[in-house]
C-alpha cells in the first residue's frame, strides 16, 4: 500500500485518531479509551470518546508548545521528527504522572492516559494550568530503551 492510499484509509477508518498514538504503539502507555486498528500491515490507534480525544489533543499541543526549548526547536509549530514526537508524548505523560503521583517517579509506563488526564484536570482546574515547567523535565529526560547489544 502506498503512502497516499494509507493516509486515505487512515482518515476514513480513524476519525478520532488518538493524540498519544505513538506512545501507545511503542507500548509505553495504555488508555481505557484506546482501540488498536490494523490498516494493511500498519497499526493505528482510535479513541473511543470524542471528549477524551479533544482533551488529549489539547494536552499534546500544550506539551509540545512548552517543550519547544527543551527539544531545541526554533519554532514551536515546526514539524517534529518521529523521535522528538515520541519524546513529547511519552516524556510528557511520564512527567505529568510524576507531577500528579510522585510515588510513580522513575516509572517507564503510564497505565491509563485518560485517568491521568482526568486527574490532572480535577487537581489543577484545567490542562492549561498544569505545572509545565515540571512536566517538561520528563520530556527532556525521556530516553528510548536501548536495544540489546547497544552500548
Amino acid at each position: 500500500m502506498d503512502e497516499r492510499a494509507f493516509q486515505d484509509a487512515y482518515r476514513a477508518t480513524n476519525p478520532l485518531a488518538c493524540p498519544f498514538e505513538k506512545a501507545i504503539l511503542i507500548c509505553r502507555c495504555t488508555c481505557r479509551e484506546a482501540k488498536r486498528v490494523n490498516i494493511a500491515e500498519r497499526d493505528t490507534v482510535n479513541c473511543r470518546d470524542a471528549q477524551a480525544q479533544g482533551d488529549c489533543s489539547l494536552l499534546v499541543g500544550m506539551l509540545r508548545h512548552n517543550a519547544a526549548f527543551a527539544l531545541k526547536l526554533t519554532h514551536a509549530d515546526a514539524v517534529l521528527p518521529h523521535a522528538k514526537y515520541v519524546k513529547v508524548q511519552c516524556g510528557g505523560l511520564l512527567g505529568l504522572q510524576t507531577a500528579l503521583q510522585p510515588e510513580y517517579a522513575g516509572e517507564a509506563r503510564v497505565d491509563d492516559i485518560r485517568g491521568l488526564v482526568l486527574e490532572a484536570q480535577e487537581r489543577f482546574g484545567g490542562l492549561q494550568e498544569l505545572p509545565y515547567s515540571e512536566i517538561v523535565r520528563g520530556i527532556a529526560g525521556f530516553e528510548f530503551r536501548r536495544r540489546s547489544g547497544q552500548k
